[in-house]
């Protein structure tokens, strides 16, 4: 491995490098409507993107019954199969991969995917080759718990401070500094700017292209 100030990069996964916030959403509100539930507002379904999904089910339906959590589980990946097809790459997510790659850095995933969900994104996308861990919220603690990271940095023998995290909300910048790694916020994904603005980052960009000139420029 290259020297570099941050030989790790850690990438979320919806909302940072896929483009399946709206996909999420959706399937979120049709569910809770399935099953009678108040439906979230757009707000109130974006900000749990990145959660794993029972924590994400029961914040966005705070009455949510423990007997209608499996139905409302299965309502939800039905919607969500139903239009994955239509998520697709940020535009330059390839290109910056292949680009940081070829700097010698290591580049994971952190996720609030299941680890099914993620191997298939990875299968359709294309992107799997560029990884060399991930981490899914069904193998351990839910972000904003550092577990994800702590898992990646055992694997890859590298320390916190050698890996920065880079994720759309609040529970992505939460995760980098409970594990004691620097953290970079997108504004292009599920939370608002003015929320990440709220937690330590290293800067907030406003798309990949931004992204990719930060990376090459400072990591």
């Amino acid at each position: 491995m290259s020297e570099r100030r941050y030989p790790l990069i850690v990438f979320d996964w919806d909302g940072t490098l896929a483009d399946s916030t709206a996909v999420i959403r959706r399937a979120l509100q049709r569910a809770a409507d399935d099953l009678g539930y108040p439906v979230p507002t757009d707000e109130q379904a974006s900000y749990i993107i990145g959660m794993g999904l029972r924590s994400a089910l029961e914040h966005a339906v705070p009455t949510l019954r423990e007997a209608d959590l499996l139905p409302l589980t299965d309502r939800y990946r039905h919607h969500f199969l139903a239009a994955e097809n239509e998520i697709v790459l940020f535009d330059g997510v390839p290109a910056m991969l292949a680009a940081l790659q070829g700097r010698g850095h290591w580049l994971a995933v952190a996720t609030g995917k299941s680890r099914r969900g993620l191997d298939r994104a990875f299968d359709t996308l294309g992107l799997r080759e560029y990884f060399v861990t991930s981490r899914c919220a069904d193998e351990g603690f839910s972000k904003p718990h550092p577990g994800m990271l702590h898992a990646i940095f055992d694997e890859t023998g590298l320390q916190p401070s050698q890996a920065v995290m880079i994720g759309d909300t609040t529970h992505d910048l939460q995760l980098a500094e409970n594990a004691g790694s620097a953290a970079i916020g997108v504004t292009y994904g599920a939370h608002e700017p003015a929320l990440l603005k709220a937690h330590i980052s290293l800067t907030l960009v406003d798309s990949v292209s931004a992204l990719r000139h930060f990376l090459e420029t400072n990591a």
